[in-house]
Protein backbone atom coordinates (compact mmCIF):
# COMPACT_ATOMS: atom_id res chain seq x y z
CA UNK A 1 0.00 0.00 0.00
CA UNK A 2 1.44 3.30 -1.10
CA UNK A 3 0.45 6.49 0.70
CA UNK A 4 1.51 9.17 -1.76
CA UNK A 5 1.74 12.87 -0.98
CA UNK A 6 0.53 14.83 -4.01
CA UNK A 7 1.21 18.37 -2.82
CA UNK A 8 -1.04 21.25 -1.89
CA UNK A 9 -2.70 21.68 -5.28
CA UNK A 10 -0.13 22.47 -7.98
CA UNK A 11 0.16 19.47 -10.36
CA UNK A 12 3.85 20.33 -10.78
CA UNK A 13 4.44 19.66 -7.08
CA UNK A 14 4.22 15.91 -7.71
CA UNK A 15 7.68 14.42 -7.12
CA UNK A 16 9.47 11.94 -9.36
CA UNK A 17 9.27 9.41 -6.50
CA UNK A 18 5.50 9.87 -6.39
CA UNK A 19 5.15 9.36 -10.15
CA UNK A 20 7.23 6.17 -9.97
CA UNK A 21 5.06 4.80 -7.15
CA UNK A 22 1.87 5.68 -9.03
CA UNK A 23 3.16 3.64 -11.96
CA UNK A 24 3.62 0.62 -9.70
CA UNK A 25 0.00 0.83 -8.51
CA UNK A 26 -2.82 -1.45 -9.62
CA UNK A 27 -5.70 0.12 -7.66
CA UNK A 28 -6.08 3.72 -6.50
CA UNK A 29 -8.43 4.12 -3.53
CA UNK A 30 -10.22 7.46 -3.23
CA UNK A 31 -12.79 8.96 -0.88
CA UNK A 32 -15.75 10.93 -2.20
CA UNK A 33 -16.24 14.04 -0.07
CA UNK A 34 -19.26 15.34 -1.94
CA UNK A 35 -19.99 17.81 -4.70
CA UNK A 36 -18.55 20.79 -2.81
CA UNK A 37 -15.04 19.36 -3.18
CA UNK A 38 -15.51 17.90 -6.63
CA UNK A 39 -12.67 20.03 -8.01
CA UNK A 40 -10.27 18.27 -5.62
CA UNK A 41 -11.39 14.91 -7.01
CA UNK A 42 -10.91 16.37 -10.47
CA UNK A 43 -7.32 17.27 -9.69
CA UNK A 44 -6.60 13.71 -8.53
CA UNK A 45 -8.11 12.39 -11.76
CA UNK A 46 -5.97 14.81 -13.77
CA UNK A 47 -2.81 13.59 -12.01
CA UNK A 48 -3.65 10.01 -12.86
CA UNK A 49 -4.39 10.84 -16.49
CA UNK A 50 -1.21 12.86 -16.83
CA UNK A 51 1.28 10.59 -15.10
CA UNK A 52 0.07 6.97 -14.93
CA UNK A 53 0.83 5.00 -18.07
CA UNK A 54 0.05 1.45 -16.90
CA UNK A 55 -3.40 -0.18 -16.60
CA UNK A 56 -5.05 0.62 -13.28
CA UNK A 57 -8.42 0.90 -11.56
CA UNK A 58 -9.89 3.61 -9.35
CA UNK A 59 -12.12 2.54 -6.46
CA UNK A 60 -14.16 5.27 -4.75
CA UNK A 61 -16.18 5.14 -1.54
CA UNK A 62 -18.28 7.76 0.24
CA UNK A 63 -16.57 9.40 3.21
CA UNK A 64 -18.22 8.58 6.56
CA UNK A 65 -20.01 11.49 8.20
CA UNK A 66 -17.93 13.34 10.78
CA UNK A 67 -19.19 15.33 13.77
CA UNK A 68 -17.58 18.74 13.24
CA UNK A 69 -19.65 20.43 15.93
CA UNK A 70 -17.88 18.73 18.83
CA UNK A 71 -16.47 21.09 21.45
CA UNK A 72 -12.77 21.02 22.26
CA UNK A 73 -13.23 18.49 25.07
CA UNK A 74 -14.87 16.04 22.68
CA UNK A 75 -12.87 16.82 19.55
CA UNK A 76 -10.34 13.98 19.86
CA UNK A 77 -13.13 11.46 20.51
CA UNK A 78 -15.12 12.72 17.50
CA UNK A 79 -12.09 12.42 15.23
CA UNK A 80 -11.28 8.99 16.66
CA UNK A 81 -14.82 7.75 15.95
CA UNK A 82 -14.69 9.08 12.39
CA UNK A 83 -11.29 7.46 11.78
CA UNK A 84 -12.55 4.12 13.13
CA UNK A 85 -15.39 4.19 10.61
CA UNK A 86 -12.95 5.14 7.88
CA UNK A 87 -10.71 2.24 8.92
CA UNK A 88 -13.59 -0.22 8.57
CA UNK A 89 -14.32 1.22 5.11
CA UNK A 90 -10.67 1.02 4.03
CA UNK A 91 -10.36 -2.55 5.29
CA UNK A 92 -13.36 -3.67 3.22
CA UNK A 93 -12.01 -1.88 0.15
CA UNK A 94 -8.60 -3.53 0.46
CA UNK A 95 -10.06 -6.98 1.06
CA UNK A 96 -12.53 -6.74 -1.82
CA UNK A 97 -10.52 -4.90 -4.47
CA UNK A 98 -6.84 -5.75 -4.06
CA UNK A 99 -5.42 -9.15 -4.99
CA UNK A 100 -2.82 -11.01 -2.96
CA UNK A 101 0.07 -9.65 -5.03
CA UNK A 102 -1.49 -6.31 -5.93
CA UNK A 103 -0.31 -2.80 -5.14
CA UNK A 104 -2.76 -0.16 -3.96
CA UNK A 105 -2.38 3.53 -3.27
CA UNK A 106 -4.03 6.45 -1.52
CA UNK A 107 -3.24 9.89 -2.95
CA UNK A 108 -3.21 12.33 -0.03
CA UNK A 109 -3.03 16.10 -0.09
CA UNK A 110 0.24 17.65 0.99
CA UNK A 111 2.47 15.27 2.92
CA UNK A 112 1.27 12.03 4.55
CA UNK A 113 3.09 12.94 7.78
CA UNK A 114 1.34 16.27 8.42
CA UNK A 115 -2.34 16.42 9.45
CA UNK A 116 -3.36 13.38 7.44
CA UNK A 117 -4.66 10.23 9.12
CA UNK A 118 -4.12 7.65 6.37
CA UNK A 119 -0.91 6.17 7.78
CA UNK A 120 -2.46 5.90 11.25
CA UNK A 121 -5.57 4.21 9.85
CA UNK A 122 -3.55 1.70 7.83
CA UNK A 123 -1.41 0.90 10.88
CA UNK A 124 -4.61 0.06 12.77
CA UNK A 125 -5.89 -2.15 9.96
CA UNK A 126 -2.57 -3.98 9.77
CA UNK A 127 -2.52 -4.54 13.53
CA UNK A 128 -5.93 -6.27 13.36
CA UNK A 129 -4.47 -8.84 10.95
CA UNK A 130 -7.49 -9.23 8.68
CA UNK A 131 -5.65 -7.90 5.63
CA UNK A 132 -1.88 -8.23 5.23
CA UNK A 133 0.08 -5.52 3.44
CA UNK A 134 3.24 -3.44 3.61
CA UNK A 135 2.99 0.36 3.76
CA UNK A 136 5.27 2.69 1.80
CA UNK A 137 4.94 6.44 2.52
CA UNK A 138 5.93 8.85 -0.25
CA UNK A 139 6.51 12.42 1.00
CA UNK A 140 4.87 15.37 -0.71
CA UNK A 141 5.01 19.16 -0.67
CA UNK A 142 2.85 20.35 2.21
CA UNK A 143 0.68 23.47 2.37
CA UNK A 144 3.21 24.80 4.89
CA UNK A 145 6.01 24.58 2.33
CA UNK A 146 3.80 25.99 -0.42
CA UNK A 147 2.83 28.93 1.81
CA UNK A 148 6.45 29.79 2.62
CA UNK A 149 7.45 29.56 -1.05
CA UNK A 150 4.51 31.72 -2.18
CA UNK A 151 5.43 34.46 0.29
CA UNK A 152 9.20 33.96 -0.21
CA UNK A 153 9.88 33.57 3.52
CA UNK A 154 11.90 31.19 5.68
CA UNK A 155 9.76 29.61 8.38
CA UNK A 156 12.40 29.58 11.10
CA UNK A 157 14.56 32.49 12.13
CA UNK A 158 18.22 31.86 12.96
CA UNK A 159 18.56 29.64 16.01
CA UNK A 160 14.85 29.85 16.82
CA UNK A 161 12.01 27.33 16.52
CA UNK A 162 8.70 27.54 14.75
CA UNK A 163 5.56 25.66 15.76
CA UNK A 164 2.79 24.13 13.65
CA UNK A 165 -0.63 24.09 15.31
CA UNK A 166 -4.34 24.16 14.50
CA UNK A 167 -6.85 26.97 14.43
CA UNK A 168 -8.81 25.21 17.17
CA UNK A 169 -5.83 25.25 19.55
CA UNK A 170 -4.94 28.83 18.67
CA UNK A 171 -8.51 29.91 19.42
CA UNK A 172 -8.63 28.02 22.73
CA UNK A 173 -5.13 28.70 24.03
CA UNK A 174 -3.81 31.76 22.20
CA UNK A 175 -0.31 31.95 20.74
CA UNK A 176 2.04 29.46 22.41
CA UNK A 177 4.36 31.17 24.90
CA UNK A 178 7.99 31.49 23.93
CA UNK A 179 7.37 30.88 20.22
CA UNK A 180 7.54 33.82 17.83
CA UNK A 181 6.77 31.97 14.57
CA UNK A 182 3.52 29.99 14.48
CA UNK A 183 2.14 28.15 11.44
CA UNK A 184 -1.62 27.58 11.69
CA UNK A 185 -3.58 24.96 9.74
CA UNK A 186 -7.21 23.79 9.82
CA UNK A 187 -8.61 27.09 11.04
CA UNK A 188 -12.40 26.93 10.79
CA UNK A 189 -13.10 29.81 13.19
CA UNK A 190 -10.93 32.77 12.06
CA UNK A 191 -8.71 32.20 15.11
CA UNK A 192 -6.22 34.82 13.90
CA UNK A 193 -8.83 37.54 14.36
CA UNK A 194 -8.81 37.09 18.15
CA UNK A 195 -5.03 37.01 18.61
CA UNK A 196 -3.94 39.95 20.83
CA UNK A 197 -1.95 42.23 18.58
CA UNK A 198 -1.69 45.57 20.38
CA UNK A 199 0.70 45.06 23.30
CA UNK A 200 4.44 45.76 23.00
CA UNK A 201 5.15 42.00 22.98
CA UNK A 202 2.08 41.04 20.95
CA UNK A 203 2.69 42.52 17.53
CA UNK A 204 2.31 40.06 14.69
CA UNK A 205 2.75 39.92 10.94
CA UNK A 206 0.58 37.39 9.12
CA UNK A 207 1.40 35.53 5.92
CA UNK A 208 -1.87 33.96 4.75
CA UNK A 209 -2.67 31.83 1.73
CA UNK A 210 -5.74 29.98 0.45
CA UNK A 211 -5.98 27.28 -2.27
CA UNK A 212 -2.20 27.22 -2.36
CA UNK A 213 -0.69 26.03 -5.62
CA UNK A 214 -3.97 26.19 -7.54
CA UNK A 215 -5.21 28.74 -10.09
CA UNK A 216 -7.46 30.10 -7.30
CA UNK A 217 -4.55 30.86 -4.96
CA UNK A 218 -5.03 34.00 -2.85
CA UNK A 219 -2.29 35.58 -0.70
CA UNK A 220 -2.34 38.33 1.93
CA UNK A 221 0.58 39.61 4.00
CA UNK A 222 0.77 42.44 6.48
CA UNK A 223 0.48 43.65 10.05
CA UNK A 224 -2.18 41.46 11.68
CA UNK A 225 -3.95 44.54 13.08
CA UNK A 226 -4.31 45.99 9.60
CA UNK A 227 -5.24 42.94 7.50
CA UNK A 228 -7.17 40.55 9.75
CA UNK A 229 -10.54 42.03 8.78
CA UNK A 230 -9.60 41.72 5.10
CA UNK A 231 -8.63 38.06 5.56
CA UNK A 232 -11.83 37.28 7.46
CA UNK A 233 -13.86 38.87 4.65
CA UNK A 234 -11.93 36.99 1.97
CA UNK A 235 -12.36 33.67 3.78
CA UNK A 236 -16.13 34.15 3.97
CA UNK A 237 -16.40 35.19 0.32
CA UNK A 238 -14.22 32.36 -0.95
CA UNK A 239 -15.99 29.72 1.10
CA UNK A 240 -19.38 30.97 -0.10
CA UNK A 241 -18.25 30.91 -3.73
CA UNK A 242 -16.54 27.49 -3.77
CA UNK A 243 -18.33 25.72 -0.93
CA UNK A 244 -15.05 25.00 0.90
CA UNK A 245 -11.75 26.61 1.75
CA UNK A 246 -8.28 25.27 2.49
CA UNK A 247 -5.94 27.91 3.89
CA UNK A 248 -2.80 28.14 5.99
CA UNK A 249 -0.96 31.03 7.59
CA UNK A 250 2.19 32.01 9.43
CA UNK A 251 2.01 34.38 12.41
CA UNK A 252 5.37 36.07 12.99
CA UNK A 253 5.88 38.14 16.13
CA UNK A 254 7.87 41.33 15.77
CA UNK A 255 8.98 44.14 18.05
CA UNK A 256 8.57 47.71 16.80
Amino acid sequence: MYVIGIGAGDPDHLTLEAVAAMNRTDVFFTIDKGDAKGDLAGLRADLLARHVTRPHRVVTARDPQRDRSAATAGYAAAVGDWQERRAALYERMLADELGDDGAGAFLVWGDPALYDGTLRILDGIGARGGVAFDVVSIPGISAVQALAAAHRVVLNRVGRPFLVTTGRRLADEGPPPGVDDVVVMLDAVDAFAAVPADGPDSRWDIYWGAYLGTPDQVLVHGDLREVRDEIARLRAELRARKGWIMDTYLLRRYAR
